[in-house]
């Protein structure tokens, strides 16, 4: 709720008055601040705006229940013609209540509801140039944006920070431009001086804080975090100098998403902020499990028809709805002239695709970003994968965020709508919303995946609570070959197709390592790609994940595991009633599988390995059922 603390009521509606005087009495605040706070209720996040009268500084600063969440950071942008960060009047404000529903087609949960607050406080410097900071509240989360009316010339730089309590737990990635650093913990004062990346995730004394972007597009520059060690402050640095600027603007949303654990994992705050979907008719975006033929063949299996007939025969006999063809099937100088404009008709590609259609397998097509950098070069390549029949591109290696970048995004993402393709971005930014405004968008790497032979268990169990709590990722996980490449057990590996959300979830092991794993492959073979609901069971960053997603009635359990050996004891907290429950678990010799029947809110009891996890499905008991598998 917006509460004027010191600042006259200008503007706000008289329906709201009673609602927003609500939260107990205003505290005195030193005579030289004007203070104002946005939140839903007493209990959710609440954001606390100020102005220094002396300075004309604003600072913003987040609370739950009473408790500390960020500290009072800065707020502030530069443009060429103004220091929008100093030297600010307050103007007037504007509040509205935000109440929204919409479906998705991939992610946590595909019916979201959207429940907001928004503050709008208008500020003019002494010259006269002008600032608005809108900012939004709801029950997981506090976000704002800077937005500025036409002639305040390109954007130089914000003066944005998050100040933390110097003593709070910290899992942070060094920053790449390709999102694919490792999650480490810190506090947030000896995190080393350095660039994060802005998906950063804090513990402190008012619960579980994930900083994170939204609506990022190619009208401004993506941000990472800079930071010097022995302070709690982490600066929002963009990637560009100068964003050029032509209009009005509106940055996109800084967030915080806030709570306990279970609600940051759980929260759509990202998605909420982001705009409504563009694309008008989604009937042909489907998510579904790949079979992802890179790791398992590399660059020959790409060149080779017969390689790939076969890869698309064994997704057929398992029900898998695409198989993926990685980077090689287009790279034959010696045969394609390029300079023809018909030269993609000499490819292999339109057989393979009719082939897999006749199998009810569809074909997702590897192509570098440099094909698809130039309109000629999409207006060439989008429509003929559309006329062969594809059904989604995998583009890889844009590895910034720089503005330009985000143009090109722009660009195709309505491009790949117009012409029905699925996307999945690797090299990449991080979903930031994406998948709202552009359903088509399945997934994106910006992970340190499967392919990466640094990760440790440690990486893999923040996974959830940072990377994937923003949006799909696709983190390519079942590469049961790479024994001693992958720092996890076979059931952990299994586990990971649930514990990680993907709209396309790429599996990326051998069909020899599939059979050799038949209850493995029987889970995957059950695993759908898009779910009703998310909950995580049992949890902590860098040491334990365990996350249970439901399609229909059942819902599907991932567990990984950092450490020593142990015996895992998971509240089963999936909804009241009987359940049947099998899981998948590292035995003498391989997997091994268990059976037992629970009431929901019972303790669930596996024995991990080190290094290890599980799988499970858990689906409503009945007299006579003896299997969850369908």
């Amino acid at each position: 709720m917006a509460v004027p603390i010191r600042t006259a009521v200008a503007g706000l509606c008289a329906g709201l008055v009673a609602t927003l005087l609500t939260t107990g009495p205003a505290q005195a605040e030193p005579p030289h601040e004007q203070v104002w706070a946005v939140s839903t209720s007493a209990h959710t996040p609440r954001a606390r705006i100020s102005l220094d009268d002396t300075t004309g500084t604003l600072s913003l600063a987040v609370s739950r229940d009473g408790r500390t969440v960020i500290e009072p950071s800065p707020v502030g942008i530069v443009t060429e013609q103004a220091d929008l960060s100093k030297e600010l009047r307050f103007l007037h404000r504007k509040d509205r209540r935000i109440e929204e529903r919409y479906r998705t087609k991939s992610g946590k949960r595909l019916d979201r509801t959207v429940r907001m607050n928004e503050t709008r406080l208008s500020f003019a410097t002494t010259a006269g140039a002008r600032l608005d900071l809108v900012v939004r509240a709801s029950a997981d989360g506090v976000a704002y944006r800077y937005v500025l009316p036409a002639g305040h010339g390109d954007v130089l730089g914000e003066t944005s920070a998050f100040t933390l309590p110097s003593d709070a737990s910290a899992w942070l990635s060094t920053y790449r431009p390709d999102n694919e650093g490792q999650f480490v913990q810190y506090t947030a004062a000896t995190a080393p001086t350095g660039a994060y990346s802005p998906q950063a995730l804090f513990a402190t004394d008012g619960g579980y804080t994930l900083l994170a972007e939204s609506d990022l597009t190619g009208a401004y520059s993506g941000a990472r975090l800079t930071h010097d060690q022995g302070t709690g402050t982490y600066r929002v640095k963009l990637a560009d100098d100068r964003v050029r600027t032509d209009g009005p603007l509106a940055t996109p949303w800084r967030a915080m998403v806030t709570g306990d654990l279970a609600t940051v994992t759980r929260s759509t705050f990202t998605d909420d902020l982001a705009p409504a979907s563009k694309v008008r008719d989604t009937s042909w975006i489907r998510p579904g499990t790949v079979l992802w033929t890179w790791l398992a063949g590399g660059r020959e299996a790409g060149q080779s028809l017969a390689a790939q007939k076969a890869y698309v025969d064994y997704a057929a006999e398992r029900g898998w709805p695409y198989e993926a063809v990685d980077a090689g099937w287009y790279f034959k100088p010696d045969e394609w002239d390029t300079t023809d404009p018909n030269w993609q008709t000499n490819s292999w590609m339109p057989e393979l695709v009719e082939y897999a259609r006749a199998k009810g397998v569809g074909i997702i097509v590897w192509i570098h970003q440099r094909e698809l950098d130039t309109p000629a070069e999409r207006a060439q390549w989008l429509p003929t994968l559309e006329r062969w029949g594809v059904k989604g591109v995998k583009i890889d290696f844009m590895d910034s965020e720089a503005q330009s970048m985000l143009q090109w995004y722009d660009a195709i993402l309505k491009e790949t709508a117009a012409h029905h393709l699925l996307v999945d971005f690797h090299g990449s930014t991080i979903p930031k919303g994406m998948q709202r405004t552009w359903p088509q968008v399945m997934t994106l790497e910006g992970v340190a995946g499967e392919e990466k032979r640094t990760n440790t268990a440690a990486h893999l169990t923040a996974l959830p609570f940072t990377r994937n709590a923003i949006g799909s990722m696709d983190f390519t996980p079942g590469a049961f070959q790479r024994v001693g490449l992958r720092p996890n057990s076979d059931a952990a590996e299994t586990g990971l197709a649930v514990t990680y959300e993907s709209g396309l979830q790429m599996y990326a092991g051998t069909p020899e390592s599939y059979d050799a794993r038949p209850l493995a492959r029987a889970f995957y073979d059950q695993l759908p790609a898009a779910w009703d609901d998310t909950r995580l069971l049992a949890g902590h960053p860098g040491q334990e994940a365990v996350l249970a997603r439901r399609s229909g009635d059942r819902w599907f359990l991932g567990g990984v595991y950092a450490g020593a050996a142990r015996t895992a004891d998971v509240p089963l907290t999936v909804g009241p009633g009987k359940w049947l429950v099998e899981t998948i678990k590292d035995g003498t010799g391989g997997l091994v599988q268990d059976r037992q029947v629970l009431r929901g809110g019972d303790t669930l009891r596996v024995d991990v390995v080190a290094g290890g996890g599980f799988a499970g499905i858990a689906c409503p008991w009945r007299p006579g059922l003896s299997t969850c598998h369908r």
